[in-house]
C-alpha cells in the first residue's frame, strides 16, 4: 500500500496533503495512486485492475457531466458509458444537484451535505469513479468515504486531481477515457476476472435485481407508509 490508506480511517482522517501529498505537474506523464506519483500507463492499468475485480464498481457522475451542457461533456459522457458497459455488474449514481440555491436557502433541505459514505456502505461499493464532480465537492466527499468506509476511490478529474482519492487521473479528457476502457478490455483478455462473474458476485447481483424487481410493484395503492402507528407527542397547550 502506498502512502494513502484505504480506510475506514476514523471521523476525522488527516488530509492528503497534511501528509505531503500533492498532484503530479500537468504533462509530466505521471498520475497519483495511493499517494505516490506512478506513470500514466500504470495508474491507468491499475484503475481497470479495480473496476474489474472489486465488490460493485460504481461510477458517480457528478453535475458538470450529467448536465451536458457542451459538446464536449456530451462526448465524454458517451464515452464513459461505454466504459462502464465494459466492466460487468457496474452501477452508475449520479450525484445530486449540490449546487447551494441563492437568495433564499431552504436550510432544513440544503444545510446538511450528501451523505456519500451511507451511498457506499448501503450498497456495498468496494470501489468508485468520481467524474465531472465539482473539485470543492469532491475534495470534502472523498475525505468522508476515506474516513468511513473501505471504498477505493477513484477521481477522474479535469482539473488538477484529488489527492484524497486512492487513485487520481488528472486532466480527463476523451482520450484518456478510451485509454482506460481498452485497459479494462485488456485486462479481461489477459484472463483477469470480473467480480461480476464471480460466484459470489453473480449471487450479490441476483438478490439485487431481485430486490428491485420487488420494488417495482410497489403502487401508491398498496404502500406501507408507516411501519406503526404513531405515539402521540406533547400538547403544549395541555393543562
Amino acid at each position: 500500500m502506498g502512502l494513502l490508506q484505504l480506510g475506514p480511517i476514523g471521523l476525522l482522517p488527516p488530509s492528503a496533503a497534511s501528509q505531503g501529498i500533492f498532484q503530479p505537474e500537468k504533462g509530466s506523464g505521471y498520475q497519483l495512486v495511493e499517494g505516490e506519483h506512478v506513470p500514466e500507463d500504470e495508474a491507468i492499468k491499475t484503475a481497470a485492475q479495480k473496476l474489474l475485480t472489486l465488490r460493485n464498481p460504481t461510477l458517480f457522475p457528478g453535475p458538470m457531466i450529467v448536465w451536458g451542457w457542451t459538446d464536449e461533456t456530451i462526448h465524454k459522457a458517451e464515452l464513459i458509458m461505454d466504459l462502464v458497459r465494459e466492466v460487468p455488474g457496474m452501477n452508475v449514481i449520479p450525484m445530486p444537484d449540490y449546487r447551494p440555491i441563492y437568495p433564499k436557502i431552504d436550510a432544513e433541505a440544503v444545510i446538511n451535505p450528501c451523505h456519500p459514505n451511507l451511498t457506499i456502505q448501503h450498497n456495498k461499493i468496494h470501489t468508485c469513479v468520481f467524474i465531472g464532480v465539482h473539485c470543492h465537492f469532491a475534495n470534502i466527499t472523498l475525505k468522508m468515504i476515506r474516513a468511513n468506509t473501505n471504498c477505493y476511490t477513484m477521481a477522474f478529474c479535469q482539473y488538477d486531481g484529488h489527492e484524497d482519492a486512492l487513485l487520481s487521473i488528472r486532466d480527463i479528457d476523451g482520450a484518456k477515457i478510451i485509454k482506460i476502457t481498452q485497459a479494462i478490455k485488456d485486462a479481461k483478455k489477459d484472463g483477469v476476472e470480473p467480480w461480476a462473474l464471480t460466484p459470489k458476485g453473480k449471487a450479490e447481483l441476483e438478490e439485487i435485481a431481485a430486490g428491485k424487481a420487488e420494488r417495482a410493484k410497489t403502487t401508491k395503492d398498496n404502500v406501507s407508509l408507516f411501519m406503526g402507528d404513531l405515539a402521540q407527542g406533547l400538547d403544549e397547550n395541555s393543562e
